[in-house]
């Protein structure tokens, strides 16, 4: 935002720079997110010079206040990928949560046991430790809160046939795992798709996640790089694009009341069904 907000001022960082009394070096690592600015008079006379209004300083203020606070997830950071602890920060904030996965049950919709078996089956691949699987599964259920507590996220998740498919873990833990899709899916703010492998609508290939932070901060975009670093983007082009792929991907799945039938047949695939 301060970046942009620059921009549309038509300023240099040199300029800004210059008139506040900062190094250009500075601003450069404060816009790129490279550092932070622990003093709110920083970042107070940099709204002012860009003209702010006063509710947008007001609220901007407060972001930065609470960014300065420790998150619930900092015993977690030695075990973080690259880029993943800003997400859960900002998954934290989120109003709402669009979010299309091709390949595997989306993360705020598994279970324990799908999520652990998961990551043991990439143990040797990706030479990672129990204790880096541990954290990583306790995270993930920590971070259902937020679909799950008093005050819930909107969450619209669509996911493709070949994600349900694939065997994580073996059958059971598969029934189970569809059971629990069953059973969030019926809470007013979870809306599940799935888009079947015979659709010949728009299928995209990568995994992306699209948060509404509200304003001033908008909506933004996570989606994994193939190394499994977490990219992270609220340029607008960027924004638009990947929320045109999700009204695209939303079109081309089946309707949302389809979802416990769809689920209800892959369970009977792994075992008895006991889905309402």
């Amino acid at each position: 935002m301060l970046e942009k907000m620059r921009e549309d001022r038509g300023l240099s960082t040199a300029e800004v720079a210059s008139a506040l009394g900062f190094s250009k070096e500075k601003l450069w690592r404060v816009e790129s997110g490279r550092t932070s600015l622990p003093n709110p008079k920083d970042l107070t006379s940099l709204l002012e010079y860009y003209q702010q209004d006063d509710e947008t300083i007001d609220s901007l203020l407060t972001i930065h206040r609470e960014s300065l606070q420790a998150g619930w997830w900092v015993p977690y950071n030695p075990h973080f990928q690259k880029g993943m602890r800003d997400y859960v920060g900002m998954e934290t904030d989120a109003v709402s949560i669009n979010a299309w996965q091709p390949n595997l049950v989306f993360g705020l919709l598994q279970t324990e046991e799908y999520a652990r078996a998961l990551l043991e089956s990439a143990k040797a691949a990706d030479e990672i430790t129990t204790e880096f699987i541990d954290s990583n599964v306790d995270l993930r259920m920590f971070r259902k809160r937020i679909i799950t507590e008093t005050e819930p996220r909107p969450l619209w998740v669509i996911m493709a046939e070949d994600a349900l498919r694939a065997t994580i873990g073996g059958p059971e833990v598969m029934w189970r795992q569809y059971e629990e899709i069953a059973r969030l899916s019926r809470l007013d703010h979870v809306t599940v798709q799935v888009l079947p492998a015979t659709s010949a609508g728009y299928r995209a290939s990568q995994n992306f996640i699209i948060l509404d932070l509200d304003e001033p901060l908008g909506r933004m975009v996570q989606a994994d790089h193939v190394n499994g670093q977490a990219w992270v983007t609220d340029k607008k082009p960027d924004v638009g694009r990947f929320s045109r792929r999700f009204e695209a991907l939303r079109a081309s799945a089946l309707a949302p009341h389809e979802t416990p039938q769809f689920l209800e047949a892959l369970q009977r695939r792994t075992g008895p069904s006991t889905l309402q």
